[in-house]
């Protein structure tokens, strides 16, 4: 039986003349007068006889084309047309090469409207981009596995963790959204590579932030009306994050209520479509300061084109030998209105843009407290604006 299965050897499949030589079950070689050579095998299906090709002789080897011819006999004894398997599994495989370069592409587009500024600033796309399309994106999804991931965010996993964290975070999004577009995707990968990654040995580091009683005189030295100094002032004031007061923009503010669009405000957006900050009347006082630099809307351009940085106002601390940074004066706020005030914990989460409970519990809580925090903030620019720094106290009133 051996002899009739393997009658051919690699000198004979060297050497052969032009022709056609059986090596026993079905499994041909066809040598051409060009010189070239191809193997097919022959096999019976429901009683059809079938012809497929197995390769070049010159790419494929004796040993590789018997291994073959077994594998594809094996499923023709099973009654699978071993023709119509190999095509099959053909369209998985070109189904499930999508790269994940592009898959990430794509999953970014989907999830554009979903993003502050349809993430133009690139905060989305950027972990993916710097850490992990470098040595994944030319990778079929359909074959990235948590050793893979591993390998990728191993680098920085200790020394970047948050940059890490978004860095997986990203990637989980788009095995999803390959799952959903009907690819073979591992959706575990993610949790087995933390496994393997281990606890990160980094430990986050809040943003440095002022006690609240040292801010009045923070606030007093900003006393020329200059665009960086009014806009720190303001921001002080209203609580804001660094964004929407450096776009904001005159038609943003009706009476005393200033409106900063849902784009601006991180992490509310599909929660509200905008955010009302009550204006104090020092916060009112500042704006009208800040209106004569006005350009093009916005209340505090840059000196060439569009509006301030992000860093224009952690330079001016920086400069003064400050560890605090402007966004350490919501820590600031929060913290005063939880030592000097009762406010409820839903207003105070509130004055800071943050969402408060679950949806339905939003569902049923339709109120911004504008007016509970227009008393606070009230409060809150008579004590960061108090003379030579001092703390106005104020008996609660709420």
């Amino acid at each position: 039986m051996t002899r009739a299965l393997n009658r051919l050897s690699a000198a004979k499949v060297r050497q052969a003349p032009a022709g056609k030589f059986a090596d026993g079950g079905g499994l041909w070689l066809h040598k051409r007068s060009d010189g070239g050579a191809q193997w097919f095998l022959r096999v019976t299906v429901h009683g059809r006889r079938r012809e497929m090709g197995l390769g070049s002789a010159q790419e494929v080897s004796l040993k590789e084309a018997r291994a073959d011819a077994e594998k594809w006999r094996g499923m023709a004894r099973r009654g699978v047309d071993p023709i119509k398997e190999r095509q099959r599994q053909a369209r998985v495989a070109a189904r499930n090469m999508h790269l994940l370069r592009d898959i990430a592409t794509d999953a970014f587009e989907a999830r554009k409207a979903e993003l502050k500024g349809d993430g133009k600033a690139g905060r989305w796309f950027s972990p993916l981009e710097l850490h992990v399309l470098p040595k994944l994106g030319g990778v079929p999804v359909s074959q990235i596995d948590q050793v893979d991931i591993r390998d990728t965010l191993k680098p920085i996993w200790h020394t970047k963790a948050d940059t890490a964290r978004k860095a997986l975070n990203r990637l989980g999004i788009c095995l999803k959204h390959a799952a959903a577009l009907g690819l073979d995707v591992d959706l575990q990968a993610m949790e087995k590579a933390k496994a393997l990654l281990g606890r990160s040995r980094h430990t986050a580091q809040n943003i440095p932030a002022m006690d609240w009683r040292a801010v009045p005189d923070f606030y007093a030295s900003l006393e020329d009306p200059t665009i960086t100094h009014l806009a720190l002032r303001l921001l002080i004031l209203t609580g804001l994050r660094s964004a929407p007061i450096r776009f904001l923009r005159e038609d943003q503010i009706d009476g005393n209520v200033l409106t900063v669009p849902a784009e601006l405000m991180k992490g509310r957006l599909g929660a509200v479509s905008d955010f009302r900050v009550p204006l104090s009347g020092e916060a009112l006082r500042v704006i009208g300061l800040a209106l004569p630099h006005a350009r093009e809307g916005f209340l505090f351009p840059s000196a060439r084109k569009g509006v301030i940085s992000d860093a224009t106002m952690s330079r001016l601390m920086e400069r003064r030998g400050l560890t605090e940074r402007p966004h350490g004066f919501r820590s600031s706020l929060r913290t005063w209105l939880a030592e000097d005030t009762d406010a409820a914990h839903e207003v105070a989460e509130t004055m800071l843009g943050h969402v408060v409970g679950g949806s339905v519990e939003r569902a049923y809580r339709r109120t911004d407290y504008l007016e509970q925090r227009r008393v606070l903030l009230e409060r809150w620019a008579i004590h960061v604006n108090g003379a030579n720094g001092k703390t106005v106290r104020l008996a609660n009133d709420l």
